[in-house]
C-alpha cells in the first residue's frame, strides 16, 4: 500500500455508510480525499471534521450522481483541479427492493443511474488518466446481489452484477503492475442504505444478525488499496454461497427459497 499521505483517492456518496468511514480512515493516513455528494451541508460538515484528524487536503464537490449532466460535470472539474488522481471509489448507490411488476420508473431510472451508470462514465473518464501516469486504483462497490439474485431485487441486483462484469472487463483491459482494479461484493451493510431500501424494516430485522459494519468494510478496503486484488468479499460465508448458488443454482434456490424472500 506504500505510504498513503501521496496518494489523492476520489470517494463517491462520501458522507454516510462505506463512504463515510473510508473518508475518516483515509483521513486519519493523511490521504488527501476528493470526496462527492449531494448534501453540501454534510460535505462542509465532514470536510471540517476530517481537518482536525488528517494533515491531508480535503476537496469537496457537491453533485447528484443521478443526474448524468452532474456526474459529468463534477468529475470534468475534479480532473481539471488535480494533477493527480491515483484513485476512484465508485461507492455511491441506492436500492429499493419491489416486485419486478410494481417498481416505478423512477426508482428504476434512478437506480440504474447511479449504481451502474455513473460507475461506467466516471470510470470511462478516470482511465486515461491511470494510463497517463501508469499508476491507479479503480474500486467499484458491488454487492452479491449482483451475482445471486433474491425477489424484490431484480433491478438492483441487475445494476450491480452489471457493476461486476463491467469491472471484470475494464480489469482485462488495463490492469498492468501499476494499475489495479477491484469489485467489492457485500452482503447487508449497517446503513442508512435501507432507509430508502426497506422503509418497513422488515429486511433489516431479518438480517440483523449478520449486517456487516461500515467501519469494518471500509478498513478491509483500505487494507488492499494499490495492492492486486480481483475481488474483496464480505462476509466470507457469502462469497462461498454465491459460488455454490453458481454451480448448483436450482438446489440453493428451492433449499433457500425462503431465506431469499425475506424482503
Amino acid at each position: 500500500m506504500g505510504n498513503l499521505s501521496e496518494k489523492s483517492i476520489i470517494i463517491t456518496g462520501a458522507t454516510s455508510g462505506i463512504g463515510l468511514s473510508l473518508a475518516r480512515g483515509l483521513a486519519k493516513l493523511n490521504t488527501n480525499l476528493i470526496l462527492v455528494s449531494r448534501s453540501e451541508e454534510k460535505l462542509k460538515q465532514l470536510q471540517t471534521d476530517l481537518k482536525q484528524i488528517s494533515n491531508g487536503q480535503v476537496q469537496i464537490y457537491v453533485a447528484d450522481l443521478m443526474n448524468r449532466t452532474e456526474c459529468h460535470s463534477v468529475f470534468n472539474k475534479i480532473i481539471e483541479h488535480n494533477q493527480k488522481i491515483d484513485g476512484l471509489i465508485n461507492n455511491a448507490g441506492i436500492g429499493v427492493f419491489e416486485s419486478a411488476d410494481l417498481i416505478n420508473h423512477e426508482d428504476i431510472d434512478q437506480m440504474v443511474q447511479l449504481n451502474l451508470l455513473s460507475v461506467i462514465e466516471t470510470t470511462q473518464l478516470l482511465i486515461p488518466i491511470f494510463k497517463k501516469q501508469q499508476f491507479g486504483h479503480l474500486i467499484n462497490i458491488a454487492s452479491f446481489a449482483g451475482k445471486m439474485a433474491t425477489p424484490k431485487s431484480a433491478v438492483y441486483s441487475a445494476t450491480k452484477s452489471g457493476v461486476i462484469a463491467y469491472t471484470n472487463a475494464v480489469r482485462l483491459e488495463i490492469e498492468t503492475n501499476n494499475i489495479f482494479v477491484t469489485s467489492v461484493n457485500l452482503g447487508p451493510v449497517k446503513t442508512s442504505f435501507f432507509n430508502r431500501a426497506d422503509p418497513t424494516g422488515q429486511y433489516q430485522k431479518a438480517v440483523s444478525a449478520y449486517m456487516l459494519d461500515p467501519d469494518y468494510v471500509a478498513n478491509k478496503i483500505i487494507k488492499y488499496l494499490f495492492k492486486r486484488k480481483r475481488e474483496i468479499n464480505l462476509p466470507w460465508w457469502m462469497s462461498l454461497g454465491s459460488k455454490i448458488h453458481y454451480l448448483f443454482p436450482t438446489i440453493v434456490e428451492q433449499l433457500l427459497r425462503k431465506q431469499f424472500s425475506k424482503k
